[in-house]
């Protein structure tokens, strides 16, 4: 009969190597986070609108000024990544994409995707203003 060592229960974050997959996972945890300020922010825009023309008139200033931009910018990112997140989490529900390249490939397209969508929804939002 062996002596019962005691050890842990699980892994320590130490000694996992940080991967793609894993960096996607954590992103995609913080943008579902991110979103309920976002979410916010349209509550805010739709009260502003809905209280009248002096309201709607701050808060129209607030995100045409520079900061506001920026967070609108940061929103549009956090929204798109999410996004995206959620689709490479539905192909995986269909079981493709677990082996190794394919998920690598996935990671890396749901960051680089969703950095030229941001853009291009700018870009667009911009031209056609």
């Amino acid at each position: 009969m062996r002596p019962t060592v005691a050890q842990p229960l699980s892994p320590h974050l130490q000694i996992y190597r940080w991967t793609w997959t894993m960096a996607m996972s954590v992103f995609h945890r913080i943008t579902g986070t991110a979103l309920y300020g976002g979410t916010a922010l349209v509550a805010i825009w739709l009260v502003a609108l809905a209280s009248g023309p002096k309201a709607y008139d701050t808060v129209a200033w607030f995100f045409g000024s520079w900061i506001g931009r920026t967070i609108l910018f940061g929103y549009t990112w956090v929204l798109m990544h999410h996004m995206l997140g959620g689709l490479r989490h539905f192909v995986w529900d269909f079981g493709y994409g677990f082996d190794r390249d394919r998920r690598l490939g996935l990671a890396r397209a749901t960051l680089i995707g969703s950095i030229v969508l941001t853009i291009v929804i700018w870009a667009l939002a911009l031209v056609l203003r």
